[in-house]
């Protein structure tokens, strides 16, 4: 927030609210530190703090690329490994109320999460998916012992239009690649698809899910409700209620994430949640967030297919492929020829 212009005090409003910001959140951690009685509650809300430290840091080339989600899932599966070892050492307070109904919310969420999973795994299985078409396409463009002529032409373009169909489906139809069906084809001809309707769409079959599930409905059915303690509840838990929550916050966040950065029936990254303030791990997650929807926010990421760097990479190099492709006329001039294998080692390259 933007600082205050009143002359009459010494003291910028801003600087002056995130001071009594942090003696709240002072207080506030103090209060729930001095109501937990669960060993180890500090030291897990620290290595949430820290874990997630690191993740936010990192420099905006390597944020929401594989190497990145990988160090996010160890991160969570760290956290995870720390809570079950608190709950083991306090297995007596699971049995009794409230701290019984926690125990049960967290369940439900765990058990809801795992659809977003099995969601995230299909993702991949369809990016795999599509590394074998650009195989073919690279197979088709990259034959250097002979001039490129029109059948492998042909047969890249096959390639590129069997790749968008995959990348589309019937509910995104704001891809970036809904626009270019049509552009696979020569000018008067309108392409179909066996498999598509006459759209020119169709669904991966690969889904673990029902075709009526939405990974966004899911992933807002697990954020909903999920509030912060009240301090006596703190109490009555002697702290549970803190560590469940922390450890639902962890798993709502990444399933967030991975939401946003992989291929996801009916994903979206717009799920309202807010990051609560009053948490030690708060700012790093707090920034995560803020970093990662401004990527979404990107005019050439609105339409992706995921947030993943190297999806955008994969859509960047189709797009250029498809140009490329689509401005060849036969029989090639012998200009074109040479320039074509100029041109068609570069595209090879960045493939």
């Amino acid at each position: 927030m933007p600082s205050s212009d009143n002359h009459g005090s010494p003291i910028p409003f801003a600087s002056f609210r995130r001071s009594i910001l942090t003696i709240r959140t002072d207080q506030v951690h103090s209060e729930m530190s001095s109501n937990s009685n669960i060993q180890n509650l500090d030291s897990f809300q620290r290595q949430v703090f820290t874990r997630f430290n690191d993740l936010s840091s990192v420099n905006p080339d390597e944020l929401l690329s594989i190497s990145w989600i990988h160090k996010l899932l160890d991160a969570f599966t760290a956290c995870l490994e720390d809570f079950r070892v608190i709950l083991s050492d306090n297995k007596s307070l699971l049995s009794k109320p409230p701290s019984d109904r926690l125990a049960s919310d967290y369940f439900d969420r765990a058990i809801k999460a795992m659809d977003i999973f099995n969601a995230a795994r299909d993702g991949v299985e369809t990016i795999r998916l599509w590394q074998k078409h650009l195989d073919i396409v690279v197979c088709a463009l990259n034959d250097r012992n002979r001039t490129i002529g029109e059948g492998q032409f042909r047969r890249a373009r096959k390639a590129l239009m069997d790749l968008a169909l995959v990348m589309l489906d019937d509910k995104d139809t704001g891809s970036v690649f809904s626009n270019r069906n049509r552009s696979f084809g020569r000018k008067g001809k309108e392409q179909h698809h066996h498999r598509g309707t006459s759209s020119g769409h169709s669904r991966s079959l690969s889904w673990s899910v029902s075709h009526t599930w939405s990974s966004s409905k899911q992933l807002q059915s697990i954020a909903n409700n999920l509030v912060p303690p009240r301090s006596n509840e703190i109490a009555a838990t002697n702290g549970l209620a803190t560590l469940v929550f922390s450890m639902s916050f962890v798993l709502m966040f990444v399933l967030w994430v991975l939401v946003a950065a992989i291929p996801c029936q009916d994903r979206s990254v717009q799920t309202h949640f807010a990051v609560p303030r009053q948490f030690s791990w708060s700012t790093p997650m707090f920034l995560l967030q803020s970093r990662i929807m401004d990527e979404s926010k990107k005019r050439d990421r609105r339409n992706s297919s995921g947030l993943l760097k190297e999806i955008y990479g994969i859509e960047k190099c189709v797009n250029h492929m498809t140009d490329l492709i689509d401005a060849a006329r036969f029989p090639l001039s012998d200009y074109r020829k040479g320039g074509s294998e100029g041109e068609r080692e570069r595209a090879v390259v960045s493939l």
